[in-house]
């Protein structure tokens, strides 16, 4: 099965920028829809940001739109998710998953399969 871990999560200050990573192994990505959901404490997890390796298209949650960018470095099998001008709203446990079953980006955590561990994201003066 495919394995997934998160990266480059922190504390960072209201109006900063973090880029978390989301490294591959045991498959490659080529073929999958990669997602970035958050969770925040007594919140129902939700969708920030999909990608389709397939075809290069992107969604994102209105919350994030303008400031978050998901992308793919093939080469690297790695998926990121670029986060400009975070608010403290932001503020979650950030968590990767793909499915090599989806055909299109739909930011529902509850049809992928393959999830990563999750990486802390505070935003907080």
């Amino acid at each position: 099965q495919l394995q997934l871990v998160e990266s480059g999560g922190d504390l960072v200050q209201p109006g900063g920028s973090l880029r978390l990573s989301c490294a591959a192994s045991k498959f490659t990505l080529d073929y999958y829809v990669i997602g970035w959901f958050r969770q925040a404490p007594g919140k129902e997890r939700e969708g920030v940001a999909c990608i389709s390796s397939r075809s290069g298209s992107t969604y994102y949650a209105d919350s994030v739109k303008g400031r978050f960018t998901i992308s793919t470095d093939n080469a690297k099998n790695t998926v990121y998710l670029q986060m400009n001008s975070l608010k403290p709203e932001d503020t979650a446990v950030y968590y990767c998953a793909a499915d090599n079953e989806i055909r299109m980006c739909i930011l529902n955590y509850r049809i992928f399969t393959s999830w990563g561990q999750g990486t802390q994201v505070t935003v907080s003066s």
